[in-house]
């Protein structure tokens, strides 16, 4: 193995293009649940949908998530990021700006929902962690944490301009904006700074004696080691319920403000104030854990959600209080896939990193598949948000003991 590792500041001097893209990619793999929350009204309206109806579709796409995943990271190993993000922002984007088609008619809105599913395979979370985490060492955390920020970033964005381009231009002609506008902005800036992580003119400090990829010299769990790992499997689990409790309640933040007596605009407003914490969040949490011991850090983040879940059960919600539980959601739940992304680099390493992160993008989906249903039937049960919150506390607390109680990460030779 030759070339010499290079430092953090080393590091970010000459990936930093990667990062950026990274972060713009992920943000328009998140703008459908950053906004599905906003769709609900005018969906409603239209077509006598139900809540568990209007979150169908992200429990479609999340399922499919939960089955596929794994076989892409195994394509991810194989092929690289490049050959697989391109075309799936261009499908991406197609699907999105389908949407505003939809007739009511509920096999038409499953077969879209699951064509979009498949090809958002290609753009989600483990094509950008992947990415990044091929070139990052020294400076890992942030690095994850800035390219998984555009989760935050549409979080931020979304909901106000999503509101706007209803109000505007009616909801179909808002999914087009978002598919053609932001998606073909984001393909445009995937197709020149999006470089593939295993070319290795990048990566000389993975680069053999001939030239060649060394495969073998890469630091790591092999798979069967993975599967064995409690480390690993307390990392799934408890991404897992984050993203039960968090997906669904960015989903159902929208209404839950507006049924507590706040008007579209202003909770439009108040909820992007969850993706702009979000943003701090992740620099933050990255730059503690490129610091600290990265279990201590993330447990205590993850642990602190439970606030914003024991707010809004407050009677008589006030603007102070709805502002600190968006800015304590938006910076704890935030970090979760940055948590994940990171903990699973250093317990896993990275020689067969899109593979063991496949399977936890498995866990990530199929909590993205459950959260926005559960705090729908919730919901259409009980004709309230309140056992669904009291669930998101419990859930909070129980994560971030399960990140805490992790032992030292260890170290593998490169």
């Amino acid at each position: 193995m030759t070339g010499e590792k290079l430092t953090s500041g080393e590091e970010w001097k000459k990936f930093w293009p990667l990062v950026l893209v990274a972060a713009v990619g992920f943000s328009f793999h998140s703008i459908m649940s950053a906004s599905t929350g906003i769709f609900m009204e005018p969906l409603g309206k239209e077509f006598g949908w139900n809540k568990s109806m209007q979150t169908s579709g992200l429990t479609i796409a999340a399922l499919v998530g939960m089955l596929l995943s794994p076989f892409f990271g195994i394509l991810i190993d194989k092929h690289g990021t490049r050959k697989l993000a391109l075309p799936g922002l261009v499908l991406s984007g197609l699907c999105v700006t389908a949407f505003g088609y939809a007739t009511g008619s509920v096999t038409q809105w499953i077969v879209m929902w699951s064509f979009y599913a498949l090809a958002s395979l290609a753009i989600k979370s483990t094509i950008w962690t992947s990415a990044v985490s091929g070139v990052f060492d020294k400076g890992r955390g942030l690095a994850i944490g800035v390219a998984l920020s555009g989760t935050a970033v549409a979080m931020t964005i979304a909901p106000p301009l999503v509101n706007s381009l209803v109000e505007n231009f009616g909801w179909r002609n808002a999914f087009a904006w978002l598919g053609l506008g932001w998606g073909g902005l984001t393909l445009i800036l995937c197709y020149f700074l999006l470089y593939d992580a295993h070319d290795l003119k990048l990566r000389p400090m993975h680069e053999s004696v001939d030239g060649k990829r060394a495969e073998t010299s890469l630091p790591g769990l092999s798979v069967a080691q993975a599967w064995r790992s409690s480390a690993l499997w307390r990392i799934g689990i408890s991404t897992f319920l984050m993203m039960v409790i968090t997906i669904a309640l960015n989903v159902h933040q929208y209404p839950i403000m507006t049924e507590a007596g706040v008007d579209r605009t202003s909770a439009a407003w108040f909820a992007s104030l969850a993706g702009f914490s979000g943003i701090i969040g992740k620099l933050v949490t990255g730059w503690l854990l490129d610091r600290y011991r990265p279990n201590w850090i993330g447990g205590v983040t993850l642990a602190m959600t439970a606030g914003a879940f024991i707010l809004l059960m407050m009677p008589n919600l006030t603007t102070p209080m709805i502002v600190t539980a968006m800015v304590v959601n938006g910076y704890a739940a935030g970090t979760k896939l940055q948590i994940c992304g990171l903990l699973t680099s250093r317990y896993g390493g990275i020689k067969n990193f899109g593979k063991i992160f496949g399977m936890m993008a498995t866990m990530i989906a199929a909590g993205s598949a459950i959260g926005p249903f559960f705090a729908s039937a919730v919901y259409d049960f009980y004709g309230n948000y309140i056992p669904f919150l009291w669930s998101g506390v419990a859930a909070s607390l129980v994560c971030g003991l399960l990140i805490f109680g992790l032992p030292l990460p260890p170290e593998f030779e490169d």
